[in-house]
């Protein structure tokens, strides 16, 4: 059976480097992220899901994007909470976020309209649907990510938390 992987973070206002990924803090993360998902291939982890928000997700999912073009049997999986998700963003996010749907192996919406829970619903897909978590955290529990966690570690998930 396919073991599965998901992400959670903060978007870019709640990352140390913010908006601006071309700085050393969010190329060492990124390198550090990496370093992580090859691990877990190595435990035979080859489905990834990504939420695909700005910030942790979308770059998450660009790392995928790289092992996918590397091996035949590494997945990736777009678990969306609603069909206009991107209502908002700039182009340049908008342009990136179509950009990685073209490489997801599977897209899953949550809800076909916004509600006000449809962010939660989706990340409790992504924690139902995988055996590991990947959470990039500033240990803020009021926050989509620190309940994220919370779920996760009452599901008797395998969580990995980088603190930023």
């Amino acid at each position: 059976m396919q073991k599965a992987c998901c992400f959670t973070g903060h978007r870019p206002k709640s990352l140390p480097w913010g908006y601006n990924e071309e700085g050393i803090s969010c190329y060492l993360f990124k390198r550090k992220l990496k370093k992580a998902i090859e691990k877990l291939m190595d435990e035979g982890v080859t489905h990834f899901i990504s939420g695909m928000a700005m910030g942790v997700d979308l770059i998450a999912a660009e790392i995928i994007i790289e092992f996918k073009k590397q091996y035949d049997n590494v997945s990736l999986e777009a678990a969306i909470p609603c069909k206009n998700q991107t209502k908002g963003w700039s182009f340049e996010y908008i342009e990136r976020y179509n950009n990685i749907l073209e490489y997801c192996d599977k897209v899953t919406y949550v809800s076909d309209i916004y509600t006000y829970d449809c962010m939660l619903k989706r990340n409790r897909y992504m924690v139902d649907n995988s055996d590991v978590v990947i959470a990039v955290w500033n240990g803020v529990n009021r926050s989509g990510t620190g309940s994220t966690i919370n779920y996760a570690q009452k599901q008797d998930k395998r969580v990995i938390i980088f603190d930023i």
